[in-house]
C-alpha cells in the first residue's frame, strides 16, 4: 500500500501535466491519470494526453486502457488505479480534472457495482427525463435531491441502479477513506481562457482533424465519444456544417465552460492547495507544500 498521495487536480489548460512531471521526477514515483477521456486508445490529441517525451520521463498509468468503443465506468476506473496503489510503497501522484475519478480514489467513493444496461436505458431514455425524474423521485428521494431535474444521464444511472439492485442507489453509497495520508494540490489562474485558446491551435496544428477523420473512419461518427468536447466541434467541421475558424472559436468557448465548471467543483474542496498556474517559482511553491506535509506526515524517507 502506498505512504502516501498526491492529487493535483485544476480545469483544463491550467499546466498539471508540466507540474506533475517535476513533482514526480523529485519524488522519483509514477503519475496516474485522473481523466475521463485519457484512458481511451487513440483519442490522443484531443484529450491533451501527455507527448511520447513526457510519458518517456516519467512512467505513467491509467492511460490508454480502454478501447474507444468500449465503456468503462467509474467502478471499473476506480478498482484499477486501487490495484495499482495497493501494489506500491511510495507517494504517487494522482493528476487530472475529473473531480469524480480524484473523488473516487482520494476519498473512497462508494460505487454501486452495476455495469451499464444497454435495454434499460434504452427504456427509460424512451421514456424522456421528463417521466424519469418523478420516477426517481418516487423510487429514491435522495438521490433525486443531488440530481437536477435535467440531468438525464445521472438520473437513468439512479433508475438503473434501483431496478438492477433492488436497493436504492443512495442507500449503496458514501465514501471510505484511504488509510493513507492524501495531499491536494490545485492550479488555476485569470488567463486560462488565453491559455485555452493557444491549446486549442497547437492541438489544430498537430493534427486534430485528421485524429477525429481517423476514429469517424474506422468506428463511425456516432461513435460516443466523438461527440465529447473537442471531437463533436471537429466531426460538424468535417460534415461541412461550419467553417474551420468557427470550429476553432467553439471548441474554445465549450472548454471554457467546461472548465468553469470544474474550477466549481475543486472550490468546493477545502482541502485543496491553490497555486497560481502563471507563477515563475510554482515549482518551489509546490515543493514546499509537498515537503511540509512529508514532515507532517513522518514521510521524508520518500
Amino acid at each position: 500500500m502506498v505512504a502516501g498521495l498526491i492529487v493535483l487536480c485544476g480545469p483544463t489548460a491550467s499546466g498539471k501535466t508540466r507540474l506533475a512531471l517535476d513533482l514526480a521526477t523529485r519524488l522519483n514515483t509514477i503519475i496516474l491519470s485522473a481523466d475521463s477521456r485519457q484512458v481511451y486508445r487513440e483519442l490522443n490529441i484531443g484529450t491533451a494526453k501527455p507527448t511520447a517525451a513526457e510519458l518517456a520521463l516519467i512512467p505513467h498509468d491509467l492511460i490508454d486502457i480502454c478501447e474507444p468503443t468500449e465503456t468503462l465506468t467509474l467502478a471499473d476506473y476506480q478498482s484499477q488505479a486501487q490495484a495499482i496503489l495497493a501494489q506500491r510503497d511510495d507517494i504517487p501522484l494522482l493528476v487530472g480534472g475529473t473531480g469524480l475519478y480524484i473523488k473516487a480514489i482520494a476519498q473512497g467513493l462508494k460505487i454501486p457495482r452495476v455495469p451499464p444496461q444497454t435495454e434499460l436505458r434504452a427504456q427509460l431514455q424512451t421514456l424522456g427525463q421528463g417521466h424519469c425524474y418523478p420516477l426517481l423521485q418516487q423510487v429514491d428521494p435522495l438521490a433525486s435531491a443531488k440530481i437536477h431535474p435535467n440531468d438525464s444521464t445521472r438520473t437513468i444511472r439512479a433508475l438503473e441502479v434501483f431496478y438492477v439492485t433492488g436497493r436504492r442507489m443512495s442507500a449503496q453509497q458514501g465514501e471510505c477513506p484511504p488509510p493513507y495520508p492524501v495531499l491536494y494540490l490545485g492550479l488555476d489562474g485569470d488567463r486560462l481562457k488565453a491559455r485555452i485558446a493557444q491549446r486549442v491551435e497547437a492541438m489544430i496544428a498537430a493534427g486534430l482533424v485528421a485524429e477525429v477523420q481517423g476514429l469517424g473512419d474506422r468506428y463511425g461518427f456516432d461513435l460516443p465519444l466523438l461527440k465529447t468536447l473537442g471531437y463533436g466541434e471537429i466531426c460538424q467541421y468535417l460534415q461541412g456544417a461550419i467553417a474551420l475558424e468557427t470550429t476553432k472559436d467553439l471548441i474554445i468557448r465549450h472548454t471554457a465552460q467546461f472548465a468553469k465548471r470544474q474550477r466549481t467543483w475543486f472550490r468546493a474542496n477545502p482541502h485543496i492547495h491553490w497555486f497560481d498556474m502563471e507563477a515563475e517559482n510554482l515549482v518551489a511553491q509546490a515543493w514546499e507544500t509537498v515537503e511540509a506535509w512529508r514532515s507532517q506526515h513522518h514521510l521524508s524517507k520518500w
